[in-house]
């Protein structure tokens, strides 16, 4: 062999030597995991039998080994709770914290496994209050740990791969479940223990993770960012159901309630009693916002008998669109401390 082509393969083998290090060298990108608890960190207790909190965020990434191929996972512990736990003050806390982890250029994302009893209205929540593109993606189980076919691992699996997927910038906080993507405003749980619990009605999901990768085929339109409060106003959701009299409602705004909910029918309906009780807690300086028990449609202000849609509106009611009461629960802490004026808090609900 010549030495000008020993020489060749020298610089070859350099050349690819360099490229192989080049290519090792290259950091993965970084995704943390922020715990608050749920099903997904609980396994069945031998002395009640039941479920309990027992798993850190880091007992979660072990049992999911094919993440130290795709991500470098940092864990947070926020908290170890059922999401029946879950309240107004953790909620500010969680998203200063998520805002502070998505401030870091280094982080890709964050997915925050969470109990799905709650975890459509923190999802919610966390929507209107963060304000960065990055992914956050919350996740959950209806199996606990403990349980030979728990959906837990497959869902944080499903939950990178979302975050490390390009097109999933700029499109809110979702829910990741199943295989299948929600928009937090949406999203909502509509079976008690099957996997496919979390659905987004007439909105259609975003997108769905395969084998292969992840499928976007929608994208939410109606997002809106709302200032973080230092503290949430109390507000009350109250029920409207045949023959009620309006007794709770009255009682709640006694008791201290900033503001109030009602989960009314139809259209935005309730009785004459209710309507009474409305009008009490509005000549009191009590906001009230007109939701549906319906689980699709927007209240609308159509009827004209006493407590029809179209006399709460005249009296001062606000309507919730189609929000769930729950999360229009949640829209109205948030606005109730830019505004109390029906036409101020409607523009939100509208957005």
């Amino acid at each position: 062999m010549s030495a000008k082509r020993k020489g060749s393969f020298t610089v070859w083998g350099l050349l690819i030597f360099l490229f192989s290090c080049s290519v090792y060298a290259i950091p993965l990108p970084t995704i943390v995991v922020v715990s608050t608890g749920g099903t997904i960190s609980m396994k069945v207790d031998p002395e009640s039998g039941g479920p309990v909190p027992a798993l850190r965020g880091e007992d979660l990434i072990q049992a999911v080994p094919e993440l130290e191929k795709l991500a470098r996972i940092r864990v947070v512990n926020f908290s170890n709770i059922p999401s029946d736990y879950m309240d107004g003050k953790r909620w500010i806390l969680l998203s200063r914290r998520v805002s502070s982890i998505l401030s870091d250029p280094e982080v890709s994302g964050v997915i925050i496994t969470h109990g799905t009893d709650t975890l459509e209205e923190t999802a919610y929540f966390l929507d209107l209050t963060l304000s960065s593109e990055k992914p956050v993606v919350l996740i959950g189980a209806q199996r606990n740990a403990s349980e030979k076919d728990t959906d837990g691992p497959r869902n944080l699996l499903n939950a990178v791969h979302q975050i490390l997927n390009k097109k999933s910038v700029g499109r809110g906080v979702t829910v990741n479940f199943n295989h299948y993507i929600n928009a937090a405003r949406s999203v909502t749980k509509t079976h008690s223990s099957n996997v496919q619990t979390f659905e987004s009605g007439n909105y259609g999901y975003l997108g769905y993770v395969d084998n292969d990768g992840v499928v976007f085929f929608n994208k939410s339109l109606r997002r809106q960012t709302i200032p973080l409060p230092v503290q949430l106003p109390r507000v009350d959701l109250i029920d409207m159901y045949a023959g009620a009299d309006g007794a709770l409602l009255k009682n709640a705004v006694d008791l201290g309630a900033e503001g109030i909910v009602v989960a009314a029918l139809g259209s935005g309906n309730v009785n004459e009693s209710m309507y009474e009780a409305i009008q009490y807690a509005l000549q009191s300086k009590v906001p009230v916002v007109i939701s549906s028990r319906s689980y699709f449609g927007r209240v609308l202000p159509i009827y004209g008998f006493k407590g029809g849609g179209a006399t709460l509106k005249e009296i001062g009611c606000v309507f919730a669109d189609d929000l769930s009461p729950w999360k229009a629960r949640v829209l109205l802490m948030l606005t109730l401390p830019l505004t109390k004026g029906q036409s101020g808090l409607q523009s939100y609900f509208d957005n």
